[in-house]
């Protein structure tokens, strides 16, 4: 962190500029925001981005280029989804990390998860852009990585979205998309690409093309069908799971449709993959060791995690288990996380169901950006673009501000200087 322009922040602050703020940024989102915004960005240091950026790179290039990893992990895939047309690695790829202290008492990132799905592209480039405007931040901090800047970076998601294709083509697919939180990313990134959002329940399939249906066909009165030639897939299939949703397509037919972010991705760079990096070694210094329940329960998942150094307490009706997560592979935002398991909670998930769990090192994130309301932790998500015919890039972090267990902005309710927040580091960004 930068404590001069913490401090600077904290003392310029005032509570009609966080308003004027509020209202800036739901004026360019074009929709109501209706998760916490936090009333601050983070001061952090650049060498700290580019490391975060750098480790989860290499992960996510050692998980695509391992054969028998992506084997097992596409057998997790649930009965249904595997989807035809799987691209040969991800357009989207998020890296979450917490700041811990280590053995010698500094601050080191460790990975928190590591998703190939799309974040909100949009919305956090408006909000830097609103935090910059509103607070006064000058031109001497940049947010943007990898060389990329606010131009450069929308050009950037433009081609890995579009790929080349007329924007007509090309749609947005979420379910339920105006009652989604991340509304607000949809707005921005329809009106800066020139993209349909439309509700994955209203796609329509003939032979082996999809359509969807927008404006008013003037000579037959009725609503235009356009054929959509790529996809920006928004729609989360653990929630597709959840409310039972019957689509009114084959999802896993191979339709002629582009994908970008294909829906396989999000199950092969997951959560799946974080016990197959523990026991591959060689990441130690930034992965938390973890297993899945079935190896922990009856195979030797204890011992990998006691050779990691976790001190795991013996097996027993009462046991609970401070130092580990419970968490279910397939679930968004957090849902179903669980601190503290115990044995007897362990056990009482059925053994048919336990390959979809994993237990994890508990980390605790160390309190590290001074506000007003006390000593605040920062979880930060490096956010990745890799187009069509080009590399991967580190293109923008995200932050969450939180002051409890959970960093998510669902988990930090009723409070003040937490929720969704920016990045800012000094220097230029032009590489």
């Amino acid at each position: 962190m930068i404590p001069e322009l913490r401090s600077r922040f904290n003392r310029e602050f005032t509570p009609e500029k966080y308003a004027l703020f509020l209202s800036q940024l739901e004026e360019r989102s074009g929709a109501p925001v209706e998760f916490r915004v936090a009333e601050t960005p983070i001061f952090v240091d650049r060498v700290l981005l580019d490391d975060m950026a750098r480790a989860g790179a290499e992960l996510a290039c050692t998980l695509i280029r391992d054969a028998d990893y992506l084997a097992a992990a596409r057998k997790a895939i649930p009965a249904g989804y595997c989807v035809a047309g799987e691209t040969a690695r991800p357009h989207f790829l998020t890296a979450d990390f917490a700041l811990v202290r280590n053995g010698a008492g500094g601050l080191e990132p460790r990975l928190v998860e590591i998703q190939a799905f799309p974040s909100i592209y949009g919305y956090q480039a408006v909000l830097n852009a609103t935090y910059r405007n509103v607070f006064g931040l000058g031109a001497d901090l940049g947010c943007y990585l990898d060389g990329l800047d606010e131009r450069s970076y929308w050009s950037l998601f433009a081609r890995t979205v579009l790929a080349g294709h007329d924007p007509k083509h090309v749609a947005l697919i979420e379910l339920d998309p105006e009652h989604q939180k991340t509304r607000p990313d949809f707005e921005i990134t329809a009106r800066k690409l020139g993209i349909a959002v439309v509700d994955i329940r209203q796609l329509e399939g003939e032979g082996n093309k999809l359509y969807y249906r927008a404006g008013t066909d003037s000579r037959r009165g009725t609503e235009a069908r356009t054929a959509i030639h790529r996809i920006y897939n928004r729609a989360i299939v653990d929630e597709l799971i959840s409310r039972n949703v019957r689509l009114p397509f084959d999802l896993t037919k191979r339709w002629d449709v582009e994908w970008a972010g294909h829906p396989n991705w999000y199950f092969l760079i997951s959560k799946f993959a974080l016990p197959w990096l523990t026991r591959r070694g060689g990441f130690e210094r930034i992965v938390p060791p973890a297993v899945f329940l079935d190896e922990f329960l009856e195979g030797d998942g204890r011992a990998v995690l006691e050779r990691a150094g976790l001190r795991i307490p013996p097996a027993g009706p009462d046991t609970t288990y401070t130092e580990l997560l419970l968490k279910p592979l397939f679930s968004f935002a957090g849902k179903g996380i669980q601190f503290d398991p115990t044995h007897a909670e362990l056990e009482a998930i059925p053994r048919a169901e336990r390959r979809g769990y994993l237990l994890q090192q508990r980390m605790r994130f160390e309190p590290t950006i001074d506000t007003p309301q006390g000593m605040t932790q920062a979880e930060i998500r490096i956010m990745y673009l890799w187009a069509d015919r080009e590399t991967l890039r580190a293109a923008l972090p995200l932050v969450r501000l939180g002051r409890g267990k959970m960093m998510g902005v669902d988990h930090n309710r009723n409070q003040e200087w937490v929720g969704a927040s920016a990045a800012f580091f000094r220097g230029r960004e032009k590489a």
